[in-house]
């Protein structure tokens, strides 16, 4: 009895953060903030929601699945943030005037004016 309230708690509250992540994707101004909103509260609701389903279940078949989904969602989610934030910053889709630290700001990445160089000191095809 007091797992499956438990389970509702955790279930409930992981849809309220997946739903505030919803809308903060259409809420927000720009690329890198809902970028965020859909990394953060989306992950953390996702868990919960595995966890609620977890104490519902309570079947180790089902468990270790959920289990590897909580562990497969970790580990792509940041990745692919940070790639999704990388490419529009190197696009130009960021804001820059609502960062409050560009620490890319010196090291912004051009295909066009940086050679790249292979192991041989020669430049790579197609550069």
């Amino acid at each position: 009895m007091v797992l499956d309230v438990i389970a509702g708690v955790c279930l409930i509250l992981g849809a309220l953060l997946s739903l505030s992540a919803g809308v903060a994707l259409v809420r927000f101004p720009d690329l890198l903030s809902r970028m965020h909103a859909a990394t953060k509260p989306q992950v953390l609701g996702l868990l919960l929601v595995l966890l609620g389903c977890g104490l519902r279940l309570r079947d180790h078949v089902d468990g270790t699945t959920l289990i590897l989904v909580a562990i497969f969602q970790m580990a792509t989610a940041p990745v692919a943030a940070h790639m999704v934030g990388r490419a529009a910053y190197r696009s130009g889709q960021a804001r820059r005037d609502l960062l409050v630290i560009d620490e890319l700001a010196g090291t912004e990445e051009s295909g066009s004016d940086q050679a790249v160089v292979v192991g041989d000191g020669q430049r790579a095809p197609g550069q």
